[in-house]
């Protein structure tokens, strides 16, 4: 049997590969975190006071 049947005979591709979507997964989870966590505060803010206005 030879080693060309694994496919990750080429240690140094697989290992490159692994570590490319390691890098993309940690990327696309903060970029969503970002979204999360960085909303607009302002509107939010404003739309308790303009709702506060009303009811006075």
């Amino acid at each position: 049997m030879t080693n060309s049947i694994l496919p990750l005979a080429n240690w140094g591709m697989g290992t490159a590969i692994i570590i490319f979507f390691a890098v993309l997964c940690v990327a696309l989870t903060a970029i969503v975190l970002a979204f999360v966590f960085g909303g607009t505060k302002k509107k939010k803010d404003e739309e308790v006071t303009s709702s506060e206005k009303e009811n006075v």
